[in-house]
């Protein structure tokens, strides 16, 4: 699995659990969501992601958005 695909996937996830959790929950769990989202435009304006260097570090390869 590329860096790309994992990070997209973590993001996915991330999203859909807080969803999850802001609706059964607390409501304060879409702040999850807000900070994915948040974080997911960082990353395409400047090409930095925290969970890339992480998904690096673990193994996994470079992919096209993050090297």
């Amino acid at each position: 699995m590329t860096i790309d695909k994992a990070v997209l996937m973590f993001a996915g996830f991330m999203v859909l659990i807080s969803v999850a959790l802001g609706y059964y929950y607390s409501p304060y769990w879409f702040l999850l969501t807000v900070f994915a989202g948040l974080n997911m435009v960082q990353a395409s304006l400047t090409g930095w992601c925290p969970a890339a260097i992480v998904f690096k570090k673990v193994g996994c390869k470079s992919g096209v958005a993050f090297k």
